[in-house]
């Protein structure tokens, strides 16, 4: 049996969505580096030329960052990247920490899929009404609702996948679930140069 900090193989939906992930992570960070073309493009335009971007801000704001934000979170969560508070988990029960968990997974499972739901409801409505946004460039307003339907509905189903295996570790009192790995409170030799 495995303990609470060894990673599990991901099986079954658990392996699906590990690849769906890994495709909204990957344009995720191509998003980020496209912001990054795009500011240092407009800044040597700005000051070089005195011709800055117009459309710039709009594009980072409206699509790129929507996009490096909903496409990261599922995957962030799958490796146990969000900031967590656990002074008192390593010193609950196991089942209490899984039912804990269980409870606290499910009703983010329903918050998120009521954004996902409304992200949904903002996208038809933008795509039947050909909403543009009011800037230099009038782009469509439904693409980043969009990705924020396909961003809150995968961290959706992690997160009611998350509930379900904790949960079944409640009742089991077997470790189904992956746990986060304990801090690492010791410093490294990188570490202020030791």
């Amino acid at each position: 049996m495995l303990g609470p900090t060894e990673a599990k193989n991901d099986t079954g939906l658990s392996a699906i969505l590990a690849r769906a992930e890994t495709a909204l992570v990957f344009l995720s960070g191509v998003s980020l580096a496209v912001i990054m073309v795009v500011v240092v493009a407009d800044v040597t335009m700005r000051y070089a030329f005195q011709r800055p971007l117009g459309w710039s801000y709009d594009l980072i704001g409206t699509y790129l960052m929507v996009c490096v934000f909903f496409f990261a979170l599922s995957d962030t969560l799958h490796h146990h990247g969000h900031i967590a508070i656990d002074i008192f988990a390593p010193k609950l029960p196991r089942r209490l920490v899984h039912i804990s968990l269980a409870v606290g997974y499910g009703l983010s499972a329903l918050l998120l899929a009521m954004i996902a739901w409304q992200a949904w409801h903002r996208t038809s409505a933008a795509w039947n009404a050909n909403n543009l946004i009011s800037a230099t460039v009038p782009w469509p307003t439904w693409p980043s609702y969009f990705m924020v339907v396909v961003g809150a509905a995968l961290v959706t189903m992690r997160t009611a996948l998350r509930t379900l295996t904790h949960a079944a570790s409640f009742v089991t009192g077997q470790e189904l679930a992956d746990l986060p790995p304990p801090p690492i409170t010791a410093p490294h030799e990188s570490e202020h140069g030791v």
